[in-house]
């Protein structure tokens, strides 16, 4: 099947229904589905930029994705890892959305169900449930960006970097016989825990001496996630 083709939407499963669809029951759920479209894309690509119009509302069933924002320099600021159930470009839910308000690119093989913006906004109408879920979803973002920034000022560069480590092992990671393994870089992580990536290089490079983790390109495997526990 061709990366960037739409197709109907298979029955969801549990896993892929998220918080967004939280509290709706079955035949409520076989409605908004058999509504979507299926789309795949290929790994580095682009799903939204910040600043579009919020055409779609997007739920990943497969794959990983990050939401990043860019500095006036180009630097990437990594705001969210987004895992199966995650939701992008919420705003479609408003009957006059803003622009998206981040940029969103696939970092692996990826599945989306999507929705026009009219479509979500007639099951919205519809089911106002889903209204308040995209609420609480959206407040549940924003208190990840309140406990970052608060990280920022209360912990050292260390406790940020492993704190991120375990939380992406636990969202994000792929369970091995060596360890859990997460596929981003350095730079990714470095800006994920609010630090340089010549810190996060250096902080990982420790903690690999110490056999903590071991540093592949574009991927870290934790071979002993405890020790991060206590940091």
């Amino acid at each position: 099947m061709h990366a960037d083709m739409n197709t109907c939407a298979p029955r969801p499963t549990v896993s892929a229904n998220g918080k967004l669809f939280r509290s709706l029951d079955d035949s409520v759920l076989q409605e908004i589905f058999s509504a979507a479209q299926l789309r795949r894309l290929p790994a580095n690509k682009n799903v939204v930029e910040c600043g579009q119009r919020p055409h779609n509302l997007f739920l990943l069933r497969e794959g990983r994705v990050r939401s990043y924002v860019l500095t006036e320099t180009g630097s990437e600021v990594l705001l969210l890892w987004l895992v199966p159930g995650d939701v992008i470009g919420l705003v479609s839910l408003l009957p006059k959305p803003p622009s998206y308000m981040a940029n969103a690119s696939t970092v692996t093989e990826c599945e989306f169900y999507v929705w026009d913006h009219g479509t979500i906004r007639r099951l919205a109408r519809s089911h106002p449930q889903l209204t308040e879920n995209g609420f609480r979803l959206a407040l549940s973002y924003l208190g990840i960006y309140m406990q970052r920034h608060s990280s920022i000022i209360s912990k050292s560069a260390e406790s940020r970097l492993a704190q991120a480590l375990l939380d992406l092992a636990t969202t994000a990671g792929e369970v091995q016989s060596s360890g859990i393994t997460i596929d981003i870089t350095n730079e990714q992580l470095g800006s994920f825990s609010d630090i340089s990536s010549f810190t996060a290089s250096r902080l990982l490079s420790r903690w690999e001496r110490a056999g903590t983790l071991c540093k592949e390109r574009g991927r870290v495997t934790l071979l002993a996630p405890e020790s991060l526990m206590i940091l």
